[in-house]
């Protein structure tokens, strides 16, 4: 399903399908020294250069005219250090073979997002999250980073070397060097209890902070124009496993959440007026259930329904509001909105550009159907989301720049002097930088 292949004349499409570039060329590099010599070459033409993992971000943020690298040959695990409990992994590996290959070890991440498509480079790079009460998102779990930067020199980075690199580089947007290889923190593998059940959205606004508090991992999808929402709670378990049964599985996660889902969006898309209708049915179609497994298989689940997406962190303390709001603005507005709306959490983290950065967040996410328009419902949510100081995923759809960074993050001038350093002639520049991080 990976979005990367080539379309015509040496096209690059994201996997939503809302981002193309034409690169003048395209290197696959086997090594770190081919991906060094490959900096150091497009440095002397004259052109920039951009890493592309599996396009699953919704921005412009991989896009470039100049040399696209594309890391697929970069894979695998380098190393187990079952003392210090870390793996460095390649950056081009996909979430879901580290995953896999993880738990054959017995060892698990502690948190993980809800897709297991993109790369860890690009997954960590933009900021991609799961929901945690304690556990942040991907690239809070990084002990270790090395990358490539704009002299073709290769740096490694920890809390102990180069801290202040490691400080921005774990969530680097591509825009301090080419991350190469990452190590993170893992654990023993473990069991989650997943409690999924349907809840009423003014009791599940109610009972945040009660939901929040008394799991390690909350999050629930509300339905526009209905009331309903779907939670699901992620607790540790001693046991034992108690899998979704393969039939049952392939009926919920696979027919109705993608395949009816998808018929779903097609007749909304074609017949908007039968949308509130529609989100009626699909907020009751999946019905409470309890399963028991090793974590990757109870926090990521496919998704093949393809949609663009906007998300904001805004602090945690605001969420109901902001969410009384959206809902308000959907019921007034007229518009007919297909897909569910996405609500997670996440503790303060030190990384300098993390929409969590120095506050407890919660993250609501609205997506529309892909060939759907999505402007206005996205742009009448972005008014909302910043009003409350929010903080857009780096990966997501939205309109900031900046200006606007420089006030809602407080350590953003210390990433964008750390840029000049590392990169003074701008090689990892791109429109989308240029717009978020400033010429």
């Amino acid at each position: 399903m990976s979005s990367t292949a080539n379309g015509k004349n040496g096209t690059w499409r994201n996997w939503g399908g809302n981002v193309s570039a034409r690169p003048a060329r395209e290197v696959t590099p086997a090594s770190v020294d081919e991906l060094a010599a490959a900096v150091r070459r497009a440095a002397e033409d004259g052109l920039k250069v951009k890493a592309v993992g599996s396009g699953h971000s919704f921005t412009s943020i991989a896009a470039t005219d100049g040399v696209l690298i594309r890391p697929q040959l970069l894979t695998g695990i380098r190393s187990i250090d079952r003392e210090s409990m870390t793996v460095t992994v390649e950056a081009g590996t996909p979430l879901k073979r580290l995953n896999v290959a993880l738990a054959r070890e017995g060892l698990s991440l502690t948190n993980m997002g809800d897709i297991m498509e993109q790369t860890v480079s690009g997954a960590t790079s933009t900021g991609t999250h799961g929901t945690g009460r304690d556990s942040g998102s991907i690239a809070a779990q990084i002990k270790g980073l090395e990358l490539v930067t704009a002299d073709g020199s290769v740096l490694t980075c920890s809390e102990k070397e180069n801290p202040e690199v490691f400080a921005a580089a774990r969530l680097g947007l591509g825009a301090l060097g080419l991350v190469t290889a990452i190590t993170f923190a893992v654990e023993p593998v473990f069991l989650l209890t997943a409690r999924e059940e349907p809840m009423p959205f003014d009791r599940v606004l109610s009972d945040f902070e009660e939901l929040w508090a008394e799991n390690e991992h909350f999050e629930f999808y509300w339905f526009p124009h209905t009331g309903s929402t779907n939670t699901k709670r992620n607790n540790r378990s001693a046991g034992p496993e108690k899998p979704v049964p393969q039939l049952k599985s392939w009926i919920e996660d696979e027919f109705l959440s993608n395949g009816v889902f998808q018929v779903a969006n097609w007749v909304g898309r074609a017949v908007p007026a039968t949308i509130p209708a529609i989100a009626q049915i699909s907020s009751k179609a999946l019905s409470a259930r309890t399963y028991t497994d090793i974590p990757y298989k109870v926090f990521t689940s496919p998704r093949r329904v393809r949609f663009v997406e906007m998300e904001y962190a805004v602090p945690r303390a605001a969420v109901v509001e902001t969410l009384r709001e959206l809902k308000t603005m959907v019921d007034r507005s007229g518009l007919r909105v297909s897909f569910p709306v996405e609500v997670r959490t996440a503790p303060a983290d030190d990384i300098t550009l993390s929409t969590a950065s120095g506050r407890d967040s919660a993250y609501i996410a609205v997506h529309m159907f892909r060939g759907t328009p999505y402007q206005r419902y996205f742009t009448s949510a972005e008014r909302i989301f910043t009003a409350h100081e929010g903080r857009p995923h780096w990966g997501k759809i939205h309109t900031r720049d900046a200006e606007y960074f420089s006030r809602v993050y407080p350590r953003f001038g210390e990433f964008t002097a750390l840029r000049d350093r590392l990169d003074p002639d701008r090689l990892f520049q791109n429109d989308y930088l240029r717009r978020v991080l400033g010429a």
